[in-house]
């Protein structure tokens, strides 16, 4: 359905799909972070859904944008991380363990809820109403799940890695995060030679089954 787009209209159709995809992402590491005894986030005024405040102008509109207007189908970003300390926290492996789960977990709820948006334009028989709806919860529905596929990944500094790092042995967990300061560069790779997609190609597409059913598509 996309593909009938022009791309005015399918960045109007992806941009707040993906900011609230993004932005939400981090508000969650941030809330749950807080509800774990650290308030970093909330004392820094990063708990807010305001998109200014986490905006990267690499991440969340530059790779975005290349992407979404090169028509690669795949399309991610990311928001300037919240702060978290570690040190605020009683279990410091365990709790950081679940304010990483906190981002995916919270991309998967607002897949469901573009799903629950988009069944909406299905039932609605006036195409200048259901059209919106339906593309916008097609766009929220797959950035989304790019994310929390993505960010699920045991790659430093993705959120995967983080929850990996919580169950490995301190040892290895501690070899294992030196690899953070490579991680920026091994998404890169991935992306650019299509491993990444490949990586993700099927989980992708039994989700997207999931959540389009879901949406009645």
């Amino acid at each position: 359905m996309m593909d009938e787009l022009t791309l005015i209209q399918r960045i109007v159709v992806w941009i707040l799909p993906v900011v609230f995809a993004i932005t939400v992402h981090e508000v969650a590491h941030g809330w749950v972070a807080k509800l774990l005894g650290d308030r970093t986030a909330f004392q820094m005024g990063r708990l807010t859904l305001n998109p200014f405040k986490h905006v990267d102008l690499f991440g969340t509109i530059i790779i975005p944008g290349l992407l979404l207007i090169s028509g690669t189908g795949f399309i991610f970003g990311w928001a300037k991380p919240v702060p978290v300390d570690p040190r605020n926290f009683v279990r410091p492996r365990r709790d950081m363990a679940i304010v990483a789960f906190a981002g995916p977990m919270s991309n998967f709820i607002m897949a469901v809820l573009w799903a629950l948006l988009a069944r909406i334009g299905v039932t609605i028989n006036i195409e200048a109403i259901s059209h919106p709806l339906i593309y916008s919860g097609i766009a929220g529905i797959s950035i989304n799940l790019v994310l929390a596929l993505l960010n699920l990944l045991p790659i430093p500094p993705l959120d995967g890695s983080r929850m990996l790092s919580g169950i490995l042995p301190h040892y290895w967990a501690w070899q294992y995060n030196k690899l953070e300061r490579f991680g920026f560069i091994i998404v890169l790779i991935l992306l650019s030679t299509n491993f990444l997609s490949a990586i993700l190609a099927y989980p992708m597409f039994e989700a997207q089954k999931l959540f389009f059913s879901i949406a009645g598509l």
